[in-house]
């Protein structure tokens, strides 16, 4: 809340001497006065629900994309825009969600977006059309993108003094969604003899997700009446990260571990076929970057929230992933666990930087308004990883400049996670 300014009275509660205070006089309302209350064990299955469908939408469909292709008839165009539709949705649909939180209670917009995220995925699976099919892959990635934004600022407001613990809650059950939904997918399909099938079963996912939130939005709309009846709302102060170092600072983060990400997710299986590894190998050694990643996504943010500098393990996150990186230029196949296992270490940036939103912001609005610009910028920087990581392979006929272009891009991150480090707030530098 912004401090008054100099010279004027604040409320205390009870009048001054000789104050006569008029019965007709009422307060005035803001968000942060009426927030929802406590979270309680609903709250807490609710988020986790919808962080198992963060992914599940996307890796199911990576999993089938062949199938998919030659179900449909994509163009190579076509599918190569399906694969990069969810960063251009998580950074532009992303965005919006402030300006309806400022709208509407955060319950009742995560509900809209789960509803589009399981009709979008049905959509979807129905439809023999290449246009519709990306069309409804849009809506379903709209729901995902719009619960990114808010679970950070859901954890802030139901469980303040918990925010590591749900947030490495939350962040290990999105792991594990993603894990899931990629390996389970192509049996699924298989099982029932359609791709439809391997896609389609994620929606009943998101339909499940959806239920305890209907009840969560319906009590918020009836305290939130209780609390504004008869009361004038005073206006809310937009926060802007955008005109703030530090909302850069987690912007640039948030990009360069994502960027990341997505980089080796998308090739580090074939720099281990290249090395000589089988395909089936290949594809495990993958999958263990993500299944020793769930411990990590649980563990990171009660460790955050716990130092009063993150300059350690920013620092630390930089030695692994550096180390994994120089690994695989130099021996690729010689020792690929221990390049997984400090790759799945290094991914721990991802928990990381969901936590710091939570931690450099003071108030749910603050944290809502860090959580879309940090996120919806920064997944416009990852889309740039597979895409140069693929030109600089296919220019080189190598991995040493492609992993030389991630040792930079991870320069970038350490620097911009040394601003990011020290304790601070955003609606301080507004």
């Amino acid at each position: 809340m912004t401090p008054p300014p100099t010279g004027t009275a604040v409320p205390t509660g009870r009048p001054a001497t000789g104050t006569t205070v008029p019965t007709t006089a009422r307060p005035q309302a803001s968000a942060e006065t009426h927030r929802p209350r406590s979270g309680g064990p609903l709250v807490l299955v609710a988020m986790l629900l919808v962080a198992l469908n963060l992914r599940a939408a996307v890796t199911s469909l990576g999993a089938l994309l062949d199938e998919v292709r030659t179900g449909l008839a994509l163009s190579g165009t076509m599918a190569g825009f399906v694969t990069t539709l969810p960063t251009i949705a998580f950074a532009g649909l992303g965005a919006l969600t402030p300006w309806m939180v400022r709208r509407w209670p955060a319950t009742r917009v995560l509900v809209l977006a789960m509803l589009a995220l399981t009709v979008g995925q049905l959509l979807r699976v129905a439809t023999d059309s290449a246009a519709v099919f990306v069309l409804t892959s849009a809506l379903a990635l709209a729901g995902i993108a719009v619960a990114n934004i808010l679970l950070p600022m859901l954890v802030k407001q139901h469980f303040p003094h918990r925010t590591g613990l749900v947030t490495g809650a939350y962040t290990m059950a999105l792991t594990v969604g993603t894990t899931v939904a990629a390996a389970a997918a192509v049996p699924v399909a298989h099982a029932f003899g359609s791709w439809r099938a391997g896609l389609g079963v994620w929606a009943g996912l998101a339909a499940v997700a959806v239920l305890p939130w209907v009840p969560l939005a319906l009590r918020d709309r009836a305290a939130r009446r209780a609390a504004t009846a008869g009361v004038a709302r005073a206006p809310r102060t937009r926060i802007r990260p955008g005109r703030t170092r530090l909302g850069w600072a987690m912007a640039v983060y948030f990009g360069a571990q994502s960027l990341s990400g997505y980089a080796i997710m998308g090739w580090l299986a074939q720099l281990f076929r290249d090395a000589g590894y089988r395909a089936e190998t290949a594809g495990l050694l993958l999958a263990g970057v993500t299944a020793l990643g769930v411990p990590v996504a649980l563990g990171m943010p009660t460790l955050a929230g716990r130092l009063g500098t993150l300059r350690p393990v920013v620092l630390s996150l930089t030695a692994f992933s550096a180390a994994a990186y120089l690994g695989l230029a130099l021996a690729p196949r010689g020792l690929a666990p221990l390049w997984v296992l400090l790759l799945a270490l290094g991914q721990g940036a991802f928990p990381l930087i969901l936590t710091t939103i939570g931690l450099r912001a003071r108030t749910a609005d603050g944290t809502v308004a860090l959580s879309a610009f940090a996120q919806s910028t920064g997944y416009v920087i990852a889309a740039l990883g597979p895409l140069l990581v693929g030109i600089l392979h296919e220019a080189t006929g190598g991995w040493t400049a492609p992993i030389g272009f991630l040792l930079g891009a991870l320069a970038v991150q350490t620097g911009a996670g040394m601003m990011i480090a020290r304790p601070r707030f955003i609606e301080d530098e507004r």
